[in-house]
């Protein structure tokens, strides 16, 4: 069983977290998912975020804050290991470059929507500001 690493950004601002909808046509299209991708070889989460962040949305991170590692399995067969990293600073202005479209969203209304699997069980714990 081949497990793929992925590193995703929870961008926190006033109470909202970005979320991001992959485009029609792509595997698991239309699900709302958190910015960022897979980890190449050799790369760090860190790194990872960075090189991804920069594609997807033209901007540059700050320090990467907490991190919570899950391991999901999809119908399909594939098997993820996401390391969620709260990011909490960045520079530039959000520019959409690979999704379908993004929004901010409170993590109650991002509950309510098409989540990616491997998202799931994330986004019910998720806490933003001392809030649900």
């Amino acid at each position: 069983m081949n497990t793929t690493k992925v590193a995703v950004a929870i961008f926190e601002r006033n109470g909202r977290v970005l979320a991001c909808q992959r485009k029609q046509g792509s595997r698991y299209e239309f699900k709302w998912e958190f910015p960022g991708g897979k980890v190449e070889e050799g790369e760090t989460i860190e790194q990872c975020l960075h090189r991804e962040l920069r594609e997807e949305l033209s901007v540059e991170i700050g320090p990467v804050g907490r991190t919570e590692k899950e391991l999901s399995h999809y119908p399909d067969g594939g098997t993820y290991e996401v390391a969620f990293c709260f990011v909490k600073d960045f520079v530039g202005e959000l520019k959409n470059n690979v999704f379908e479209q993004f929004k901010w969203v409170t993590p109650d209304e991002l509950r309510t929507m098409d989540i990616l699997e491997g998202n799931k069980d994330f986004v019910l714990r998720l806490r933003v500001n001392g809030r649900t």
